[in-house]
């Protein structure tokens, strides 16, 4: 087990006004505090889905567990091979190394908060997702930045039979 000390002196305040939102309907995701900001604690955002849209394909991270709790709606979440429907105030986490993704449920809306820990800088993977999604650059470009977020993706045939 290993411990990780965080790293920084004042306590991270972040208002939702003024946090930055990349994408838009059906997929927002609200940047809240990122590694640097945090001495590596942690990285949080919160994940706007609408109309049962996808969140994040099956992936893991080999370094960090990921924490998802539901402030509302209703969310596909896949956790190994388990697929667990998860609504308000509903928690998952899951632990490095073990392949996971998110969706809003088939014709519902769902709004999460994700936290990573130990924290990994996250913001400029998101605003890259958002580059990809307005087609500046392409899909495969996330291939080449695995390592720099330790977001690595895999196949899974459960969440693909879940979300067909």
């Amino acid at each position: 087990m290993s411990l990780i000390v965080p790293d920084f002196d004042e306590s991270v305040i972040v208002r939702s006004a003024e946090a930055e939102v990349v994408g838009r309907a059906p997929t927002a995701i609200r940047l809240l505090a990122d590694s640097s900001s945090t001495g590596g604690a942690l990285s949080a955002q919160r994940v706007t889905l609408t109309g049962g849209a996808d969140g994040a394909r099956p992936h893991h991270h080999t370094g960090s567990a990921e924490l998802f709790y539901m402030l509302d709606g209703v969310a596909q979440l896949l956790s190994g091979d388990q697929i667990v429907t998860a609504e308000r105030g509903d928690l998952v986490i899951v632990p490095p190394g073990q392949a996971h993704a998110f969706a809003a449920a088939p014709g519902e809306n769902a709004d999460i908060l994700i936290v990573i820990t130990p924290g990994v800088e996250r913001f400029e993977y998101f605003r890259h997702l958002e580059r990809i999604a307005y087609g500046k650059v392409p899909p495969e470009s996330l291939l080449e930045i695995q390592d720099l977020y330790d977001t690595y993706f895999v196949d899974s045939p459960p969440w693909s039979g879940a979300r067909s």
